[in-house]
């Protein structure tokens, strides 16, 4: 186990275009045996980033250090880093098995041993019966699992997933996440994923890094970014289906707290469901950005009025979007509901579930009636 720490790095990309900034001043330290995700759009830096720490791309400024060891300036081979890489990268001569079995031919390990790891890690990934076969007379989805074994199989000091599945059907998908994750703790691999599907962020990952523009926007639990997002692009990134989110008024007072929401709604709150230090913020603001998440969109009952446009049960929960005052919403119910488009309905929200941002900064203000 090393861990990884990645301090004000840089990566800027020179062209007579003009220059793209594409990570900034990037700071992130992975504990030692942790599973990280770099998640983001397509475009955020989270490819830059991992090829910087593996030593494809050059970093402009800063420093990575693997175990307290700087690794930044050294050559790939130097770094004791496995990476599996997205377009597979097999080597088309060599057979599957030879393939995952590449990199231990340099290691010390007796031919025995090195043929045991490449099969029991064949089996873990269901590719077992392709060991003799070339990548060309597989398919993309075996090949892809042949390059993330040929990475696990490895002795290293830090794994490097990039969208390590991105081939396989969801089935597969889905099964296999649990054995990888199982595997990586059970070997103690410090890890980090590069992804842009939230679901195998949040199924494999101890924490998640959320990326955009180049930019760190927040370093988590999976849990602790659902509910207590840093600001409204990571409160709107992370959640299927994503947080509502309203502009609004604020109308502050002794015994309540008002939120007149665009269309002229307003959800007024009791003073004790508003933590005094929250209330007292708010006093000196006239407007705030309210999210909600679909989940916490409560159907049936409440002081926001609205239009069905759909409703859709998707095996083991219903979406309802509504029109709200020219915008849509979605309420969300692990039950199956039934209502027609174009009936009016009523949805309220529990101040618990409220989440605040700054209209200016998007930096968030407070989570379930309490400061951020």
């Amino acid at each position: 186990m090393a861990e990884l720490a990645i301090t004000k790095v840089d990566k800027i990309y020179r062209s007579r275009k003009g220059d793209v900034h594409a990570v900034k001043a990037l700071d992130l330290t992975v504990k030692p045996g942790e599973i990280v995700a770099l998640l983001g759009s397509s475009g955020c830096g989270k490819t830059s980033t991992l090829r910087m720490i593996a030593g494809f791309e050059e970093v402009t400024n800063g420093a990575i250090t693997l175990g307290g060891r700087p690794i930044h300036t050294l050559p790939p081979a130097a770094r004791g880093v496995a990476m599996a890489f997205e377009a597979y990268s097999l080597y088309p001569p060599l057979t599957i098995g030879e393939n995952m079995s590449f990199a231990l031919k340099a290691s010390k390990l007796p031919p025995a041993e090195q043929e045991a790891r490449v099969k029991a890690m064949a089996e873990m990934l269901e590719i077992a019966d392709i060991l003799n076969r070339y990548p060309s007379s597989v398919s993309g989805g075996q090949q892809q699992r042949a390059s993330l074994g040929r990475a696990l199989v490895r002795d290293a000091g830090l794994y490097l997933l990039d969208e390590p599945m991105g081939q396989l059907e969801p089935q597969l998908r889905a099964v296999l996440r649990g054995r990888i994750k199982h595997y990586l703790r059970e070997h103690k691999c410090t890890t980090i994923l590069v992804t842009h599907d939230q679901t195998e962020a949040n199924a494999l990952a101890d924490r998640i890094a959320v990326m955009e523009g180049g930019v760190l926007q927040q370093f988590a639990t999976p849990a602790e970014l659902k509910a207590a997002p840093a600001n409204l692009f990571t409160g709107t990134f992370i959640g299927e289906p994503p947080m509502n989110v309203f502009a609004a008024s604020v109308l502050a007072a002794a015994d309540q707290v008002s939120f007149q929401l665009e269309g002229g709604t307003t959800l007024t709150y009791p003073a004790s469901d508003i933590d005094a230090a929250l209330r007292a913020r708010l006093a000196g603001m006239q407007k705030v950005d309210i999210g909600i998440r679909p989940h916490a969109l409560q159907l049936g009952d409440g002081p926001v009025r609205g239009k069905v446009m759909a409703c859709q049960w998707l095996g083991d929960q219903t979406h309802v979007a509504v029109d709200v005052a020219g915008r849509t919403v979605v309420s969300a119910s692990q039950e199956r509901v039934s209502r027609a488009p174009g009936s009016d309905v009523a949805l309220g929200v529990a101040a618990r579930d409220l989440h605040l941002f700054d209209p200016a900064s998007g930096a968030a203000i407070a989570h379930g009636g309490r400061l951020a």
